[in-house]
């Protein structure tokens, strides 16, 4: 046996106005539109994302950081990032 409980919601007038034409357009209740959008946003929230592997380039060139900056101070790395040393 299916339980049904009445909440109130409040929604922006254009789109409440576009999910009714979409109902009437489906040949179905509001009600059955607005439970079948929460099913699919909810199936979604558990389905996992599969991306695709990101490889990140690694730089062959020598160097490293400038003489003097330490890169544990943030305040003196600010001062040589904005051109105050």
């Amino acid at each position: 046996m299916s339980r049904h409980m009445r909440t109130t919601i409040r929604l922006d007038d254009a789109l409440l106005e576009r999910a009714r034409r979409e109902a009437a357009r489906r040949h179905q209740t509001l009600t059955a539109l607005i439970e079948q959008g929460l099913r699919e946003v909810l199936r979604q929230a558990h389905t996992p994302r599969h991306r695709k592997r990101v490889t990140l380039p690694v730089s062959k060139n020598g160097g490293g950081t400038l003489p003097g900056v330490d890169l544990a101070n943030n305040s003196a790395l600010l001062d040589v990032m904005e051109g105050r040393w």
